[in-house]
């Protein structure tokens, strides 16, 4: 069993572990604690402000989180300057980063501390069966555009790195319920232990039900639709081995259902299944800050017909050196082991391994310039094995015996210009490789004898789309006001843009004793531009505030005889111009009061025919208020979709996002 490998790993790893070390786990509160307010370690491997940091990177606090009132990581988000999201159903949401959002989007990466959490069948993420309670969060870091070298596979529109408590640090220990309008019931539970000497452990348990939201299509069936639920598991433990020298097990567990929706634009009722398994070992050596790292993730995914069990494991040396006090290098190697079986006409199984070598450089050139460099050549084998279905042209696994490899790079500068004014400059080249699906993953064939009837299946010479970004940020501390103001302005091109199947163009011409089929091919170019206003601040006695907006202008350039609407890539034509955020807040020593505005201006959704409908714009409003008691309880009260009850958010036929009021007792110790 894979499992057995990490544990095989793991127990070599802690025999292997007899040097000497010093920086171990990364305790996040003492460097919260030095700088003033929660910093990363993500980017370069050194704490920084995310101010500091050579990419545009938002740290969300985990203060931030209980604040918002919000039941799940989408919500949250959403009110992040640049990011866009699509709540088509109550359980089901999908986020992307200055447009090109889109049903089972996979263009961002998605960790937990270090893991990646988005499921590689589709390369998108199941944000409703994430293995994680809210109250083990220390902080989520969102990072805006490609960003593959610095962070890993597939980091092309963003990354969004979540951390949690480190047992080894961090007393987290708490426990809430919900309940409240549309079925909503929650509860969870996180308790940190001393398991011994020099070991300590977490663990988390959380479950949630509710209601779907109202339907307005009757062409959208009873059976498409599933009322979202949710049991989650996971524990982590830290053991201290050896001077220095830590070693951390991580293991999580979920079962989850609700209502989805496919990449054809067809909501589904879909069941998903995850596992997965992680150790790491850190030790600071004379050699630097070793880390060695190996993982599993186990899913099964059901929207019959469609049945999808899918395994990667995933194992990573990296070593940071510090040279000098101006100079940090890391270096790292990747080794990614993918397969997922064929559906729903079983019987073969596709699969690819990658090798990945990557370097880093960070040089503090003065006390006001700092430079990084970053480089990743990501080696995939692609590879199938099994048998093939009647009617499907290419029958020799040996088609799919091919080889890509690519190259993705980040480039920044930061320069304090004063004592308040920092300009970032960053490049970047990312590479969004093809998912298991794509490659030949699907195999959907019809009924009838061929060559009558359409099949849909995967392209093995499917090649990955690249990324190139620019950006320069200003952003200037106004201390007389308590306030920082920030203005972004960002350029991006896609080449060999990725497209779905189209419905309406035939891809592979029908035989005599073969199906006409439909695949996905790379159809061309994307170009979007835009800028971003951001401003913060404090004001009186308690009071904080924000706001920020986004404008992106995309132009999709397809190859002639294409058209991006019909192949399910028309990111221009389905990407709003504006997304903007509003917030007012106000904490004393018993109370807390928060207020969120969200708007979107129009944009366009495919149907299940993929046509184009159109969304109009909409601002949501979301509140909380929180009391905490003398005992130490909090009792809050919370609503979503306030303005309306019955508010398209994502499409405007079909599931509508409705009004929720939610009320909470919680207490940590």
């Amino acid at each position: 069993m894979p499992y057995k490998r990490v544990l095989c790993l793991t127990a070599g790893l802690a025999l292997l572990a007899a040097t000497p070390a010093a920086a171990q786990s990364i305790d996040y509160g003492s460097l919260q604690e030095l700088f003033g307010e929660a910093v990363t370690t993500s980017a370069t491997g050194s704490p920084q402000r995310s101010t500091e940091a050579p990419v545009d990177m938002t740290i969300i606090s985990a203060a931030d989180i209980k604040r918002s009132g919000a039941t799940d990581i989408p919500t949250i988000l959403s009110r992040t300057a640049g990011v866009d999201i699509l709540p088509f159903a109550a359980g089901a949401a999908e986020i992307s980063v200055r447009g090109y959002d889109q049903a089972r989007s996979p263009r961002m990466l998605v960790l937990v501390n270090g893991r990646q959490v988005y499921l590689d069948h589709f390369g998108y993420t199941d944000w409703h069966t994430l293995p994680v309670a809210l109250e083990e969060i220390r902080q989520i870091e969102l990072v805006r555009g490609p960003n593959s070298a610095l962070f890993g596979f597939n980091a092309v529109s963003g990354v969004v790195n979540i951390i949690t408590y480190n047992p080894k640090f961090d007393q987290a220990n708490s426990a809430s319920v919900q309940a409240g309008g549309l079925g909503y019931a929650s509860a969870s539970l996180v308790q940190t232990v001393a398991m011994g000497p020099g070991v300590s452990g977490r663990l988390s348990i959380s479950a949630d039900k509710q209601d779907e939201w109202s339907n307005s299509n009757p062409a959208i069936l009873a059976t498409q639709l599933s009322n979202p639920w949710a049991t989650r598991a996971a524990a982590d433990v830290v053991a201290e081995i050896a001077p220095r020298t830590d070693l951390r097990i991580e293991t999580s567990w979920s079962n989850s259902g609700q209502t989805e929706m496919l990449s054809s634009y067809s909501y589904v009722a879909h069941r998903v299944k995850t596992g997965s398994v992680k150790a790491t070992l850190d030790a600071d050596t004379a050699y630097g800050s070793l880390q060695a790292q190996a993982y599993i993730n186990q899913l099964d995914s059901l929207a019959a017909p469609l049945h999808y069990k899918n395994t990667i494991w995933v194992a990573k040396l990296q070593d940071l050196l510090k040279i000098g006090t101006a100079h940090t290098v890391r270096l790292a190697l990747e080794y990614r082991d993918n397969k997922v079986n064929t559906t729903p006409v079983v019987g073969g199984e596709v699969g690819y391994t990658v090798l990945a070598p990557s370097a880093m450089w960070n040089w503090q050139a003065s006390q006001k310039l700092a430079l990084t460099a970053a480089v990743r050549l990501d080696s995939l084998k692609l590879s199938r094995t099994g048998t093939f279905p009647v009617g499907v042209k290419v029958t020799n696994n040996a088609a799919w015996d091919k080889s890509i490899d690519k190259v993705s790079a980040n480039l920044g500068a930061v320069v304090a210009m004063t004592d308040v004014d920092t300009l970032r400059l960053t490049a970047a080249r990312g590479v969004q490789a093809p998912t298991l699906v794509e490659l030949g993953s699907r195999q959907v064939l019809p009924t009838t004898a061929p060559p009558k009837g359409v099949a849909t299946l995967g392209n093995p010479n499917l090649q990955p789309a690249l990324v190139t970004s620019y950006e320069i940020a200003y952003e200037r501390e106004l201390p007389q006001i308590r306030a920082r103001v920030g203005l972004k302005a960002f350029a991006q091109t896609t080449e060999d843009v990725k497209s779905g199947v189209s419905k309406l163009q035939i891809d592979i011409p029908a035989t005599a004793t073969t199906y006409p089929a439909i695949t996905y091919l790379n159809i061309g170019k994307s170009r979007m531009k835009g800028f971003e206003l951001q401003a913060s601040g404090k004001l009186g006695q308690g009071f904080r505030w924000s706001a920020d907006t986004t404008y992106v202008d995309i132009e999709d350039k397809p190859i002639a005889g294409y058209n991006p609407i019909t192949r399910l890539a028309a990111f221009g034509e389905t990407s709003p111009k504006y997304r903007s955020n509003l917030s007012l807040g106000w904490t004393n020593t018993r109370w807390t009061v928060d207020t969120y505005v969200h708007a979107v201006s129009k944009f366009n959704s495919y149907t299940a025919t993929q046509t184009l409908e159109p969304v109009a714009g909409y601002t949501s409003v979301a509140a909380r208020v929180g009391y905490q008691t003398a005992s130490g309880l909090t009792l809050a009260v919370s609503g979503q979709n306030l303005l309306d009850d019955g508010q398209f958010q994502a499409k405007s036929t079909g599931l509508a996002a409705q009004r929720r009021i939610l009320f909470s007792v919680s207490r940590s110790w």
